[in-house]
């Protein structure tokens, strides 16, 4: 099993920009792809971004494309977001996870192995 903990979530304006990251420890960080969801008050949990163990593939959801980018340092066992152009519906508590699976796959809670205890974001208008 593996622990997830964020940091850096806060609140900002809209336009800004805010950078969460994640620390992991337990299992094996490195073979796993990792990602992002949140969750926003009354409504479901929503995949935001992922990224291959290696780094070469990443997926984001149409929401978040071109503003937000994931990246990862294995050798600290981290994962970040850079959350730029920050909106007022970006608004939510975010999630690190770890995928289930070592295979680069679509992340959707099924395929979650663990999750963090999330971060809060706000956005001011």
């Amino acid at each position: 099993q593996v622990q997830l903990v964020e940091s850096g979530g806060g609140l900002v304006q809209a336009g800004g920009s805010l950078r969460l990251s994640c620390a992991a420890s337990g299992r094996t960080f490195s073979n796993y792809p990792m990602g992002w969801f949140r969750q926003a008050p009354r409504k479901e949990r929503e995949f935001v971004a992922a990224l291959s163990w290696t780094g070469s593939s990443t997926s984001y959801a149409d929401s978040v494309k071109g503003r937000f980018t994931i990246s990862r340092d294995n050798a600290k066992n981290t994962v970040s977001q850079q959350m730029n152009s920050l909106k007022p519906e970006d608004p939510a508590v975010y999630y690190c996870v770890t995928s289930r699976e070592k295979i680069w796959m679509p992340l959707s809670p099924p395929t979650v192995g663990s999750w963090g205890q999330g971060t809060q974001v706000t956005v001011s208008s």
